[in-house]
């Protein structure tokens, strides 16, 4: 019975860990599919995700190389409108040089048709003259023999009748005679300067002698100062510009007599605002930055303006200076924009009168050069120009017109005398140039007192802004012919010793007056 029993507690516990090992295997299996189906779900997964990411980075690649194209297709279309436009300006330079050439080969063959012409009347007149020559030589014996007087003596006696007779209508007809010149000169110069002046048009300028910063905010003012000032010194110290703070709200003046200087210090403050990091060791680095950005826009300035007027390559040195005039500024009137007006008015009044208009508008152009340099150089602005110019062997019409546009140097050429002109068309055009009260009444004055210290001169009026004087004489005192004496004198003693944009006209007025009182 025990045994027996315990041979069933035996069977039961084999069949008990058979069962439970069997179980285990089970589980163990079942739990393995599992993780197997979760293996293959999750490559599943990983494989769509790549997939996905893929074609999204295929689509992106497509859409940069598309961008990428237009970009490059916009540029290729702007690079050809640009050549469109130079071709279109090289064709209008052919055209006008072709035009001009005709025209030269025209004048050559009217010159020499005239030059033939006066050599046969020259001819013509030597004949002639020697047959007068003869027949004067009788007459003159003739003559001696019927007064019974030397020729020379006769000439004499006869001279001194003449001369006593014919004063005063030699004076008269040598005055009839300059104001026929004098009014055809004017009709033929007003007629080339208006056609000159028509053609061109310039933007009227105002004076800058200082800069003017607007700040972001009334903080801003005491982060430029710094504490106990070192921020503010060290800026004036690296620029050489004074800094104006006032009362005024959110403004800062920049004051410095050198317009370049004056130019760095507004871009290095405009950037430190802009950056915010305001100390002594960064304004340095701000001045030096920007003084090279100025220089790049410097050299631009002078490339493009010497493009813009078709003018042939200068010496850097010269295109450098010529930027300079951007921020140079003379009685309120641009430098630059002035000596670019001047050249426009010189080349085209140079192509009216057959001149070379390239040439013209060189010498207009550079008139002024020196002052790009009289703030650093001693000097004029006229002996600067002129020492900047021999220098770099520019053509002596050039040099000479640079020397005489003042009237310091006569001209020796006539482009010479263009660039003066255009030079006083540019100055004296209304609003083009700023003179003070102070200077200008003074001006009047001077311009007065010139003629009222002459013998006979009742009184003088300076009228039209000092572009005309007129003088009234006490008719018992001068005579008609007088005043034309007394014009001249005046115009010679204003031209002498004053100093005048434009022209002055002097009129000379004797009037009088006879009155009678009928009882």
């Amino acid at each position: 019975m025990n045994t027996t029993i315990l041979l069933y507690s035996i069977s039961t516990g084999i069949i008990v860990l058979v069962v439970t090992i069997l179980a285990m295997v089970v589980i163990n299996k079942n739990g393995l599919n599992r993780s197997k189906e979760l293996s293959k779900n999750i490559i599943k997964e990983a494989e769509e995700k790549a997939e996905t990411s893929m074609r999204q980075a295929q689509l992106e690649a497509k859409t940069q190389a598309y961008e990428i194209k237009l970009n490059a297709e916009k540029e290729l279309k702007n690079q050809q409108h640009e050549m469109q436009e130079y071709e279109r300006k090289l064709d209008r330079r052919e055209e006008n040089l072709n035009n001009r050439d005709a025209n030269l080969v025209i004048r050559d063959k009217e010159m020499l048709h005239k030059e033939r012409e006066l050599d046969s009347k020259s001819l013509e007149l030597t004949k002639m003259e020697q047959v007068l020559s003869e027949r004067t030589e009788v007459q003159l014996q003739e003559l001696e023999r019927i007064a019974s007087m030397p020729a020379s003596e006769a000439k004499e006696e006869l001279f001194d009748i003449v001369e006593k007779q014919m004063e005063q209508e030699v004076l008269a007809y040598i005055r009839d005679r300059e104001e026929m010149a004098h009014q055809r000169a004017e009709d033929v110069a007003r007629n080339i300067i208006s056609l000159a002046i028509s053609r061109y048009a310039q933007e009227e300028t105002t004076q800058r002698t200082s800069s003017v910063v607007t700040l972001p905010s009334e903080e801003m003012k005491g982060r430029i100062i710094g504490r106990e000032g070192r921020n503010i010194r060290a800026f004036e110290n690296a620029t050489g510009v004074d800094l104006l703070i006032d009362d005024t709200p959110e403004i800062i003046t920049l004051s410095c007599f050198d317009p370049i200087r004056r130019e760095i210090a507004r871009m290095s403050l405009e950037t430190l605002m802009v950056d915010g990091r305001i100390q002594p060791g960064r304004i340095e680095e701000v001045v030096d930055k920007s003084r090279k950005e100025l220089y790049q826009v410097i050299q631009k300035t002078g490339q493009d303006t010497l493009f813009d007027l078709g003018i042939s390559k200068m010496d850097k040195e010269i295109v450098t200076v010529l930027g300079r005039l951007k921020y140079r500024y003379s009685y309120g009137q641009n430098a630059l924009a002035h000596s670019i007006e001047v050249a426009n008015l010189a080349g085209m009044m140079a192509a009216e009168l057959g001149l070379n208009q390239k040439l013209a508008k060189r010498a207009g152009l550079l008139h002024d050069i020196g002052k790009g340099l009289d703030f650093e150089m001693e000097g004029s602005h006229v002996e600067l120009g002129v020492r900047l110019a021999k220098k770099h062997n520019e053509h002596p019409v050039v040099i000479n017109a640079i020397a005489s546009h003042h009237g310091d140097t006569e001209a020796t050429s006539a482009i010479a005398v263009l660039v003066a002109a255009a030079d006083t068309l540019s100055a004296a055009r209304p609003g083009a140039r700023f003179e003070s009260f102070e200077n200008y009444i003074q001006r009047l004055e001077e311009l007065e007192a010139i003629a009222t210290t002459r013998e006979g001169v009742q009184r003088a009026f300076a009228i039209q802004a000092g572009r005309e004087l007129r003088v009234m004489v006490i008719p018992d005192a001068v005579s008609d012919l007088e005043t034309v004496k007394l014009a001249r004198e005046i115009r010679e003693e204003i031209e002498e010793k004053l100093t005048y944009p434009g022209q002055i006209k002097v009129n000379v007025i004797r009037e009088l007056r006879a009155q009678e009182i009928a009882k």
